[in-house]
């Protein structure tokens, strides 16, 4: 196969003849945006394997990167278009694009072209760094296409966490969710709560065994880490240079007990104070709602703001129990202060409060789709991802509220189930089974709403939340090939995929997965 592109390109012309990379080459940029940055992220890509020196220079090179406008500020959800044209000839290779996002997704359909060692992060002598000759015109179907990693349950190395992002970039992926504090790990550091990451980042130990089996084990032993300001900012800009958005996850006013371990203030008082968990599951213990626990999480808010340049924040909202508030005096106080009848109430109240705060900043609320609860301003954007459970019905009403969405299915798009059978024979995992193939069916749009609606679908991400994926390898055998599938389904308008070609796609893939030590999935 001369071109095995995942994701399949909106056009794609195969033509005779070859271009070849050889010693003496040059990459060159034109035109007044951001191309330098983009050409000199191609020659890093092509100069380990090749062992070519790739100078990077203005004008026309070997491989021309030409962009023709410079980078227009945003759209409201923090995007910029990534269209682009891509020539391979024997004379050359030329990139065009308006934006310096078109050129970035231009850059990794072109190495795809290249033979799968261009991948490889040493030299390797005696390759033909041929591409085959080809016109593709290309563009995403969906502005949001994304992965979302959890480093709560277990932590990954920010080393880790920037290889993450490059896989996701080398499928033309353009988000990277951070699923940064849980219930069982604090993992940013805040400078002015130290604590969150004295106390909050460790656990005293884990479970071993799913957390359905009785009775549990644990393996006694401490686990922690989290990331030095500093190492934020060197995730961040390395998916920026990929032009990869890092969307940051501070979730509250549940799944917060290593906040409350470290600050018991902001618990609610009548009850036991939590320590850092070492169990997965949903936690009773929630945030109170006082103006202090709100001003705290302003406060940590500010410093993330400060991290994380992205349109939106994530709040989570996800799984807060209500019990405590409904046991709870002082909260039922604050109901009654506030004019409040239902304890949902106070996450409706908590919520709105943030999504004002973050308004002001400039910037945009996004959670879980439990924030619908109780009502959100239309600004607010909504992660679905009970589908599998409550139907399309919900996520209906939200688009034609106004609301973008961001579909995060439980039903396609977790890659924390199963992905093949015999379970027995597969590595512990949390339930479900969802296979490439169901992925690949996923059909990102709402099935009962009108246009207007449903162009409030921004797209869709795939979810790993890490209970029982603890090593980089064991990362790498959930997300693929299962994120190969999405990005497709994300990026290829719906009339050019074929689940049989796709495969047939894949296999040729997966050498260029090998080459960078991506521990894959065998099946499909």
């Amino acid at each position: 196969m001369r071109t095995a592109l995942v994701p399949l390109p909106r056009k794609l012309e195969e033509r005779d003849g070859s271009f070849r990379l050889v010693p003496g080459a040059a990459i060159g940029f034109e035109g007044p945006g951001s191309a330098r940055e983009i050409a000199e992220l191609l020659a890093e890509y092509l100069r380990p394997a090749t062992g070519f020196a790739l100078p990077v220079r203005e004008g026309a090179g070997a491989v021309t990167l030409v962009q023709t406008a410079s980078d227009p500020a945003p759209d409201d959800a923090g995007f910029l278009p990534e269209d682009y044209a891509l020539d391979v000839a024997p004379g050359g290779v030329r990139i065009e694009a308006a934006t310096s996002w078109g050129l970035a997704r231009g850059v990794q359909t072109l190495r795809q072209l290249f033979p799968p060692e261009t991948y490889g992060a040493e030299a390797r002598p005696g390759v033909a760094w041929e591409a085959p000759s080809v016109r593709i015109e290309d563009a995403p179907s969906l502005r949001w296409r994304g992965l979302m990693l959890d480093v709560s349950c277990h932590f990954f190395s920010a080393d880790d966490v920037c290889r993450f992002v490059e896989l996701l970039a080398q499928h033309r992926m353009n988000v990277f969710h951070w699923h940064l504090t849980d219930d069982q790990g604090w993992r940013v550091e805040i400078r002015k709560y130290p604590r969150l990451t004295e106390v909050g980042s460790v656990r005293a130990e884990t479970l071993v065994g799913h957390a359905d089996r009785y009775p549990r084990r644990f393996d006694g032993i401490p686990h922690g880490g989290f990331y030095a300001q500093d190492d934020i900012r060197r995730v961040v800009a390395f998916a920026a240079r990929r032009r990869v958005v890092v969307v940051p996850e501070i979730d509250m006013p549940g799944h917060m007990c290593a906040a409350i371990a470290s600050y018991p203030e902001l618990g609610n008082g009548e009850w036991a104070h939590p320590a850092v968990l070492s169990v997965w599951g949903i936690s009773r213990h929630v945030l109170n709602m006082e103006e202090s626990t709100l001003a705290f999480c302003k406060d940590v808010w500010d410093e993330v703001m400060e991290l994380f340049p992205s349109r939106f924040l994530h709040v989570g909202g996800d799984e807060a129990p209500r019990r405590e508030w409904e046991e709870s005096k002082r909260a039922q106080a604050l109901m009654a202060e506030r004019g409040l009848t239902r304890p949902e109430q106070l996450q409706a109240w908590f919520t709105k409060e943030l999504d004002a705060f973050f308004r002001s900043r400039g910037r945009r609320l996004l959670g879980w789709d439990e924030i619908l609860e109780g009502g959100i301003d239309p600004s607010a954007a909504v992660a679905a991802w009970r589908v599998g459970w409550k139907g399309w019905d919900y996520v209906d009403a939200a688009a034609r509220a106004g609301h973008d969405i961001v579909l995060a299915t439980n039903s396609h798009a977790y890659f924390d189930y199963y992905q093949d059978e015999p379970v027995a024979e597969e590595p512990l995992a949390i339930c479900g089974m969802i296979p490439t193939s169901k992925v690949y069916a996923f059909d990102p749009r709402i099935p009962s709403a009108p246009p207007d609606a449903a162009r409030r679908v921004l797209g869709g991400q795939g979810q790993l939340w890490t209970e029982y994926i603890a090593t980089r390898d064991h990362l790498d055998y959930m997300a693929y090939p299962r994120a190969c599938a999405l990005a497709e389904v994300l990026w290829t308008p719906p009339e050019r995929r074929r689940y049989a070609g796709f495969l047939d796609r894949l296999s040729a893939h997966r050498a260029r997965l090998g080459v960078q030590g991506v521990a894959a999935h065998p099946r499909p």
